[in-house]
């Protein structure tokens, strides 16, 4: 089984999106997806046609009164489970801090509950600002996915995470594995292929071979509350995440 975080320390990149529609893709091959939302937007759980009434029905409720995190999760609109998210888990970093047993909250509770042992993987969505939240998706993960859209400052932010994946290697005594993904890909655009080629001469193999393109549906899907599966199932949009599916699985970094 795989905990799998989708990052990337800049906003618009394209996180959200590939949370819902790798979320999706997995569904529609049986492997039924459990997904945190632990940014308080709460854009996964809307476009997943859920909506928590507090923050007591997400991941907060975890940290205010240990409640268990399968009392949490909401079947969804797209084949998935999801914890929701709120607009009140703005408020972990002020009220808990950034202690050791704070940012490994989240890890200890899904082992504790055993969702490591299950055949189902596990995707969480993330603000783009390091704080307790993000941190406890990271200390929870097997892997991290950083969406890239196909701009330089995209890719600073992207380089950005990478320093803070190292600096965290010293507290979690391990390297999380990472993957690089571009969205917004423009084939016609030089920039776009100026900044693959800088992520490649970075960060080597770790950069996916499936590269999202910019795509209409894409962008058209959440506002139908859908994945482009269900908005588009034969656009460009939909093909592109059932490759980047084929490529993790194949080399693993889902299992």
């Amino acid at each position: 089984m795989s905990i799998i975080t989708i990052f990337n320390q800049k906003g618009g990149v394209g996180k959200t999106t590939t949370a819902v529609n790798l979320t999706a893709a997995l569904a529609r091959r049986g492997r039924n997806p459990y997904c945190i939302d632990l940014d308080p937007q709460a854009q996964f759980s809307a476009i997943s046609g859920v909506h928590a009434a507090d923050g007591d029905a997400t991941v907060l409720s975890l940290f205010q009164r240990n409640r268990p995190l399968r009392e949490l999760i909401v079947s969804t609109n797209n084949g998935g489970s999801i914890i929701p998210a709120h607009l009140e888990l703005s408020k972990v970093d002020t009220l808990f801090g950034k202690g050791y047993n704070v940012v490994n909250r989240l890890n200890t509770a899904l082992r504790a509950e055993r969702f490591a042992d299950e055949a189902y993987p596990v995707l969480i969505d993330c603000s783009p600002l390091i704080g307790v939240l993000v941190l406890n998706a990271i200390f929870a993960s097997h892997g991290v996915i950083i969406p890239v859209s196909a701009d330089h400052l995209s890719a600073r932010a992207a380089l950005q995470t990478e320093k803070t994946l190292k600096a965290l290697e010293v507290v979690l005594k391990r390297r999380v594995p990472r993957r690089y993904l571009m969205t917004r890909f423009d084939t016609r655009r030089r920039m776009a292929w100026e900044v693959h080629q800088m992520l490649d001469e970075k960060c080597g193999a770790e950069v996916c071979r499936t590269r999202i393109a910019e795509n209409v549906s894409l962008a058209e899907s959440p506002a139908h509350s859908m994945t482009v599966f269900q908005h588009a199932p034969s656009s460009r949009g939909a093909q592109d995440y059932d490759a980047l599916l084929d490529e993790l699985l194949a080399d693993g970094f889902i299992v």
